[in-house]
């Protein structure tokens, strides 16, 4: 079964968009906005705002934030504000902003869920939201269900058009949809060094017809050339925001620098051969697994731009040795799933 589906999703392999549900199309690159929520260098919200429309100018309309990604929610409001008055309605209608609902596991009642929604509505400027995706800390306390019938009443409303999770583990999704729960996608972390989810995730994705919107996918740009052949491993200093930090525990977890290196050294090979960025691979490499919607790669607005390299992801296409090469160096790590659980255990 899981072939067939592979087979049926190849049309998507090479295209920017990707159809998430019959009235949500996003950009197979969605742009992560965890960086503004701090930890990543200052952000200085008009420079932010110019290069927010020159991704969307350059087709890159797709945006994953939170309710607690700092000033993430405001930041999109005026976007939209300064799209409509640029663009019209046509114009902003071309956008997609993916937000997240975090709130601290506790008792959860429908004016809590209301005035918490309500909260996001008003900052991003919007009468409904294309995508509200939940997260929940705890599983031992039981109101995440709580949560998500209520979430799927204000779905039904049309104050939300969809709903989707955010590191929940297979079994709590199973348990969701014994319930009647419907979720269009899951955010987990996924990238050449964390395949966790290809153990039970995609394939329970598959059969329910849930979408995965993968991050971590190029391990907060420790995949690319700038640690290419570094024999000695960055500093602390050098580690210097939460994105480097949180994923060089993972690669240290994985197997290690010098296995990481060896990592590098062959997608370099494949790079130099298709002409496109070790990170272009990084992230080809998780589009072109079946369950996957599209990658979450963070944006460091005002800051740097990667807008020109993260195109030439839809340029090329990975072939059979390819794989095998990527694969080659990934059966010499560690089993991930065996040290750390399925997705989202990390954070629980």
């Amino acid at each position: 079964m899981y072939e067939g589906i592979e087979k049926s999703r190849m049309d998507y392999k090479c295209k920017k968009y990707y159809q998430l549900s019959p009235d949500l199309t996003i950009c197979r690159i969605v742009n992560g906005m965890w960086q503004v929520a701090g930890g990543h260098g200052h952000i200085n919200h008009e420079l932010a705002i110019k290069d927010m429309m020159r991704y969307y100018d350059a087709g890159f309309t797709s945006w994953d934030l939170a309710d607690i990604y700092g000033p993430a929610e405001d930041l999109i409001g005026q976007l939209r504000r300064e799209l409509s008055a640029l663009k019209g309605k046509e114009g902003l209608d071309r956008m997609q902003a993916l937000t997240k609902w975090v709130p601290q596991p506790g008792k959860i009642t429908p004016s809590f869920v209301n005035e918490n929604i309500e909260r996001s509505l008003r900052r991003m400027s919007v009468s409904s939201l294309d995508l509200l995706q939940f997260h929940w800390w705890d599983y031992t306390n039981p109101y995440y269900m709580d949560a998500l019938k209520y979430l799927s009443d204000l779905r039904d409303k049309g104050i939300i058009k969809h709903i989707g999770i955010t590191n929940f583990d297979t079994q709590r999704m199973q348990i969701m949809v014994d319930s009647g729960i419907q979720t269009v996608s899951n955010q987990v972390q996924y990238s050449i060094i964390d395949r966790r989810p290809e153990v039970k995730m995609a394939p329970f994705c598959l059969k329910h017809n849930i979408s995965l919107l993968a991050y971590g996918s190029i391990c907060g740009g420790l995949l690319s050339e700038r640690y290419l052949g570094r024999t000695q491993e960055p500093s602390a200093a050098e580690l210097n925001t939460l994105s480097l930090r949180k994923y060089k525990r993972m690669i240290d977890t994985w197997g290690g620098w010098n296995l990481f290196q060896d990592l590098l050294s062959t997608l370099n090979g494949i790079a130099q051969k298709h002409n496109v960025s070790i990170a272009n691979v990084a992230t080809k490499y998780i589009l072109d697994k079946p369950a996957v919607a599209g990658v979450i790669i963070g944006v460091r607005l005002g800051i740097s731009d990667h807008i020109n390299n993260n195109e030439q992801a839809f340029n090329f296409r990975l072939d059979k040795s390819d794989y095998e090469v990527i694969d080659s160096v990934c059966t010499r790590s560690n089993n991930l799933y065996e040290i750390i659980g399925d997705c989202g255990d990390e954070y629980r």
